[in-house]
């Protein structure tokens, strides 16, 4: 099945509907995008990972994306103070 999405640069990243942010889209290509994660840098995600995008929020599939990125993504909230 093909998806068509609009994605742009700058689309706060998500792992769940209505959960926290967890980075922002850094480059889109054809048939993947490019997420920064804070204090770990730059993930491809390819286009079947993404579950949905709208009003600027991608929305990515935890069970299909690189393991790296979930722990990337922990880690980033760990970090975080208040």
């Amino acid at each position: 099945m093909t998806q068509n999405f609009t994605v742009n640069v700058g689309d706060h990243v998500f792992l769940e509907e209505g959960g926290e942010e967890i980075g922002a889209v850094r480059k889109v290509e054809r048939d993947h995008l490019v997420v920064y994660i804070e204090a770990a840098g730059d993930f491809v995600v390819h286009g079947p990972e993404v579950k949905a995008v709208h009003y600027g929020k991608v929305v990515l599939s935890p069970d299909l994306v690189d393991p790296r990125l979930l722990e990337a993504a922990r880690g980033a909230h760990e970090r975080e103070t208040d």
